[in-house]
């Protein structure tokens, strides 16, 4: 029988969201193939770019993932010595293991410095969430996106649009394959456990009578006068209805130093950071979502919950034209959220093929190009 080798990455906490659905498609594949079809032996690469191990630890239980087969512990660092040491250590993983494909996901500098490694080697590549594209090329994850994708052998995407932006930037049609959004296989396989979560009463909130917020972007959290706006609105949202801030500590660190009071509003429910799972409970049950994170985009528009993403623009479209996703400025947030609480509670459409297949579909494809 054919062994097809393959190597998976994961680089940040993020990436483990779009790993654990297909190491877990992998596994099936082989107990529904491996009497005569080509089998895949499947091994974990995380790089260690952001790495806590009890964090880690809960996060790879909650979402049932096997520890990593190599970690690389390369830490944190400047973009370029990261890449750097992600780049040395995965070269030589690559000449132990001899894998028929790397498999990398999303955005981070993992993604794009072993796609490097790979092109040099002669290694093919697989890009989960390919095509995604913000067009603002002062995001570092931006500059990730495109060196990857045109090097990547398989561009495998979340949403047509993503296929068309590949298709602007010469890429053959050969090359991609839509496939649905990874993140939403996690996201359904762990509903009954969102559904069955305790969080709520143990936070004294209602179904939808409450607020949802995330900040870490240095565009917000890193300027005096945009922390202290956005701080402001969500005191002034708290009191209308409770505001949950589960606070990242770089936006912990930044409001000491402005002297921004985290204490002086009860309903304003400063949390330490939480796990996937209490973060999709919130995001389902919230009245509105107001974040500036790249995924909680996508699981509010599944959910159909209305989301405000503190961004001037956004990778993922989709969540915006279909779903249930706004992109809002600091000049016009306080008018943006009034907007959104006098509407519906729950709108918009769930894209196209982000029904919890989509690691099957990437299996699929991996199979049949090898």
């Amino acid at each position: 029988m054919e062994t097809i080798e393959i190597l998976v990455v994961a680089g940040a906490r993020p990436n483990f969201m779009k790993v654990a659905p297909l190491m877990k498609a992998m596994e099936e594949h082989n107990l529904r193939d491996g009497n005569g079809g080509k089998r895949i032996a499947a091994r974990l690469v995380h790089t260690g770019q952001h790495y806590d191990e009890a964090m880690s630890e809960v996060f790879f239980r909650e979402l049932g993932i096997r520890p990593p087969d190599i970690n690389l512990g390369v830490g944190s660092g400047s973009h370029a010595a990261q890449t750097g040491r992600i780049m040395t250590g995965f070269e030589k993983v690559c000449e132990q293991e001899k894998p028929d494909w790397v498999v990398v996901v999303g955005d981070v500098n993992s993604t794009m410095a072993c796609t490097l490694v790979c092109s040099k080697m002669g290694i093919r590549v697989a890009h989960v969430e390919a095509g995604l594209r913000s067009f603002d090329r002062s995001m570092p994850e931006e500059i990730n996106r495109i060196v990857t994708d045109s090097l990547a052998d398989l561009l495998l995407t979340p949403s047509p649009d993503a296929d068309e932006n590949l298709k602007r930037e010469g890429i053959h049609d050969s090359k991609i394959e839509l496939v649905g959004n990874v993140m939403i296989d996690t996201l359904v396989a762990n509903l009954e456990k969102v559904r069955a979560n305790g969080l709520l009463p143990r936070l004294g909130l209602k179904r939808k009578g409450f607020v949802y917020a995330t900040l870490h972007r240095p565009s917000n959290v890193d300027h005096q006068a945009s922390l202290m706006t956005i701080m402001n609105e969500l005191k002034r949202l708290a009191r209308q209805m409770p505001v949950v801030l589960p606070i990242h500590p770089r936006t912990r660190k930044t409001c000491g130093q402005f002297g921004i009071a985290l204490d002086d509003q009860p309903s304003l429910k400063i949390l330490e950071p939480i796990g996937y799972l209490d973060s999709l409970c919130l995001t389902d049950n919230s009245r509105l979502v107001l974040t500036d994170s790249g995924g909680l985009q996508e699981e509010s528009t599944y959910f159909r919950t209305p989301c405000l993403t503190l961004r001037q623009n956004t990778e993922r479209p989709i969540t915006v034209t279909l779903g249930s996703n706004k992109l809002t400025r600091l000049e016009r947030l306080s008018a943006d959220i009034d907007e959104v609480l006098h509407r519906e509670s729950r709108f918009g459409q769930i894209p196209p093929l982000w029904d919890g297949r989509a690691a099957s579909r990437i299996v699929s494809a991996l199979v049949s190009r090898s």
